[in-house]
């Protein structure tokens, strides 16, 4: 092992609060010894199987504990955990598994049930049959094999295209996208409403789990999970996109969230009316907005008062983070230690993505005269009508704020006329 590594922030952690929980779904909980311990146990476990640093491993499953210590051991090993939503059909999936090419899938006991896959040298586990045969090996400490330079994850998008894209992450990406600084604070527990196969759960969770404290799971996200987990846990952050913060509200029905010290948006347009009731459900949180993709990491955020004084805004730029505006097209172009290494078998679509070390995002974007960055579209959602372009977020945007709307949404339609 050498470097930022993500298998060492399980050991580091293990060594100095083995006893405090990491993980929490519902009741189940797991400690940073546990995870630890089971860790070893499947590294020593899946290489007795003939698993090798470099091999990718697809976990299809639920968002379940049982998938965290696998998520530590494959890093250990510098194996290469590649998530598949649990959502996925069965057609879909072997669309997938014929492009990580993976030299083994695990899956939860209901994604196994009437699964029938004829690949040569694909070996097929389920989480129970490791974990069965985990608790009979030995607990010594696994050594581990990752370099940071080493794929670490590869989590397979769509983007607008269709096709399943795998992006890779290396370990010094994730260790950096989640590094909590350089001091050590109290932090508090989250709530991560995002399943187990979204890069957010992951960057969310190591986020935790590199200041040594908890994260908890919703079973499901809806706004009862979601109120019910940040009481239990009288957690202190909690990361939600636009329709869950208004679920989330509908609950609270008027009431209040008082320990979250930080609420947290993105994935899509917060409009400035959701952002004053969160401000209302959560009088001690400091309220971020944040954009970025898988590929880019966290990109920019709005923070504190900008959320209100700045509607619409993506804010500025975050730390590491260097973005321009390209001349001709207007497409926002992101560069740093944060990026992604591409995509996997994808020569092409890497080499249209990175060039020249920028990223580009294919994002249609504007930076004020004070720096702050706004989004107004996608370079390909662009609609010509009377011989002028327009970008559809722009009206949408002006839509949005007439009495009575609720959701907007502005369609090109074909006209021969």
């Amino acid at each position: 092992m050498s470097g930022l590594t993500i298998g060492s922030v399980f050991r580091g952690a293990a060594r100095a609060v083995p006893e405090r929980p990491a993980a929490a779904l519902g009741e189940q909980q797991l400690t940073f010894g546990e995870i630890d311990t089971r860790a070893d146990q499947l590294a020593h476990t899946l290489t007795a199987r003939g698993l090798r640093r470099g091999d990718r491993v697809l976990c299809w499953t639920g968002t379940t504990l049982d998938v965290i210590p696998l998520f530590a051991a494959l890093a250990r090993m510098g194996a290469v955990y590649c998530p598949l939503p649990g959502t996925l059909g069965v057609e879909e999936s072997l669309g997938i598994v014929e492009v990580a090419d993976p030299a083994m899938l695990v899956m939860d006991a209901e994604h196994a049930a009437g699964l029938h896959i004829n690949r040569p040298g694909l070996a097929i586990a389920t989480l129970d049959e490791l974990d069965a045969e985990a608790r009979l090996r030995s607990c010594d400490p696994f050594p581990d094999a990752a370099e940071e330079s080493d794929p670490h994850v590869l989590f397979f998008t769509s983007g607008s295209t269709g096709r399943p894209k795998g992006v890779i992450l290396s370990h010094r990406v994730n260790y950096l996208r989640s590094h909590p600084g350089s001091q050590e604070e109290p932090r508090g527990a989250m709530v991560c409403v995002y399943p187990l196969f979204h890069m957010g759960a992951w960057t969310i969770s190591l986020q935790q789990w590199q200041a040594r404290d908890l994260v908890s799971y919703v079973p499901k996200p809806d706004g009862p999970a979601i109120v019910a987990a940040v009481e239990r846990h009288q957690a202190s952050r909690l990361n939600a996109m636009p329709v869950l913060w208004r679920r989330v509200l509908d609950t609270l029905d008027g009431g209040q969230l008082p320990t979250l010290r930080f609420a947290d948006s993105g994935t899509s347009a917060t409009p400035p009316d959701l952002l004053a009731a969160i401000a209302r459900a959560c009088p001690h949180a400091f309220l971020r907005v944040f954009y970025g993709s898988t590929e880019a990491g966290n990109v920019a955020s709005l923070t504190g008062d900008d959320v209100h004084t700045r509607p619409g805004s993506c804010g500025v730029p975050s730390q590491s983070t260097e973005i321009r505006i390209d001349d001709e097209t207007g497409e926002l172009c992101v560069r740093g230690p944060l990026l992604f290494d591409g995509y996997f078998g994808d020569s092409g679509a890497t080499q249209a993505a990175l060039r020249d070390g920028w990223y580009h995002t294919g994002d249609a974007a504007k930076v004020d005269e004070d720096g702050y960055l706004s989004i107004v579209g996608r370079l390909h959602d662009v609609i010509r009508t009377g011989g002028e372009s327009v970008v559809p977020t722009e009206v949408e945007a002006a839509l949005a704020g007439l009495p009575g709307a609720v959701e907007v949404a502005i369609v090109g339609i074909p006209d021969d006329a």
